[in-house]
């Protein structure tokens, strides 16, 4: 079960990269300040995460907690924010850690 739970982890973050790549170039960019803007008068989303990947893209979610719809977005060093994914039904946990360990 924990195998399997991280194979999925890792393949929605190659989905993640390919569609990074794949949404830069259908024209689903634009400067951060404006990405931040438009979701925010468009659908009432505001930044929930924000990490730091690999080659030091910046991914954040952007949610909204009274409509449930959500955004992805990705800004890479020097680049424009691009659109990589969008949906509904956002909820919030904060969940522990779980224990993982070696045997597994």
């Amino acid at each position: 079960m924990r195998r399997t739970f991280f194979l999925m982890c890792f393949g929605f973050g190659a989905m993640m990269i390919a569609a990074t790549q794949t949404q830069a170039q259908t024209g689903n960019c634009a400067d951060h300040a404006q990405v931040v803007e438009r979701l925010a008068e468009r659908y009432g989303e505001s930044r929930q995460s924000i990490g730091l990947g690999s080659d030091n893209a910046v991914v954040e979610v952007f949610a909204s907690m009274d409509t449930g719809s959500w955004t992805i977005t990705v800004t890479r060093p020097g680049g424009p924010t691009c659109l990589v994914a969008a949906g509904q039904a956002y909820q919030y946990v904060n969940e522990p850690l779980a224990n993982f360990d070696s045997q597994s």
